[in-house]
């Protein structure tokens, strides 16, 4: 089963999505948008980019300055 976006508002009336997997458990969510417009632009990209977005392996990066106090 395909995974899927799910539409739906905030308790501030925002715009926000989710995307789930085909087993139903989400693996992303999105910022507050505040017009269904700009959410569907904002899930467009995602779709648009996501395939063809590179790959930045930061784990074995040391933490930045601020974090390690």
């Amino acid at each position: 089963m395909a995974g899927k976006f799910e539409v739906y508002k905030d308790k501030a009336g925002k715009f926000r999505f989710r995307l789930k997997a085909g087993n139903g458990q989400i693996i992303a969510t999105g910022e507050a948008y505040e017009s269904k417009t700009a959410l569907m632009n904002g899930i467009e990209s995602i779709r648009s980019n996501a395939a063809m977005a590179e790959l930045v392996d930061m784990s074995d990066a040391p933490a930045p300055a601020a974090m390690q106090r």
